[in-house]
């Protein structure tokens, strides 16, 4: 995990020296990507973090959702989650519907801060593409355009609050979770 860890914290850098010149990377340029990075530095600094993140808190059944964001673009004035993946072989058909429930969640947490959000969000993949003689790696990009499901987002945080909140079963000794009598060394 610590290959692509450290990926995403050079490709976190390399955006926000675009930001920084009001300006997209030529992996958005090429893809014709019409929006703007969010240029809020201080405020996406925290919701990248993932110890903090973009948070709501529900009041009404005592649970905090979080979620870390890697990017943000902003199209006059709604916002768009732009989240990097990198992967060692092609992209398949149903690659990027594994990320749709993260998408819907961070455009759920946005919209329950009070931003507008696109019916959309971006993947953008990264995926090696030659091997230099210098022994550096050449990278390609894919960006994949995904449809939000707010709805979808909402009810799997339903059901997560309702797992939590729910009862727990008494341990047994019949419960092979439960590991009954066993002794822990």
């Amino acid at each position: 995990p610590s290959l692509p860890s450290g990926v995403d914290k050079m490709l976190k850098e390399h955006f926000d020296r675009f930001m920084q010149k009001n300006e997209l990377p030529p992996e958005l340029k090429k893809h014709k990507v019409n929006a703007k990075l969010f240029n809020n530095k201080e405020l996406l600094n925290k919701w990248r973090n993932n110890f903090k993140g973009i948070e709501y808190y529900d009041e009404e059944n005592d649970v905090l959702l979080h979620g870390a964001v890697d990017n943000l673009l902003n199209n006059n004035g709604k916002l768009i989650v732009l989240d990097y993946k990198t992967r060692g072989f092609a992209l398949k058909e149903d690659t990027a519907h594994h990320y749709q429930d993260q998408l819907d969640i961070y455009n759920f947490l946005l919209r329950k801060n009070g931003y507008e959000t696109e019916d959309y969000a971006y993947l953008l993949f990264y995926l090696p593409e030659q091997d230099m003689e210098t022994g550096e790696f050449k990278f390609k990009s894919e960006l994949v355009k995904m449809k939000i499901d707010i709805n979808h987002a909402e009810m799997l945080f339903k059901r997560a609050v309702k797992i939590i909140k729910g009862d727990c079963p008494e341990a047994n000794e019949k419960c092979e979770f439960c590991k009954w009598g066993e002794k822990v060394n």
